[in-house]
């Protein structure tokens, strides 16, 4: 998986980014559930993660659509 600096700096600095397993990002990229295209190129892709309590991580990617840039939790996501 192919990351941004900023990917890791937000991993380290927050804690709950930081519980966010690789495998579950990936998941999301491989599998979202939802997907936006920003004007920028940005993608960002939802999914749910059954093994953290079916919530939902938001991934955003460069819009090379393989280099993730972030991901977090995302409590407001409805699906």
């Amino acid at each position: 998986m192919k990351t941004t600096n900023h990917f890791w700096d937000a991993r380290f600095e927050s804690p709950d980014r930081g519980r966010i397993q690789l495998a579950w990002i990936q998941r999301v990229v491989d599998r979202p559930r939802h997907e936006v295209v920003q004007s920028d190129g940005r993608i960002l892709r939802w999914g749910a993660v059954p093994e953290f309590g079916g919530r939902y991580i938001r991934v955003v990617l460069l819009a090379d659509g393989e280099t993730v840039h972030t991901a977090f939790i995302d409590g407001r996501f409805r699906p």
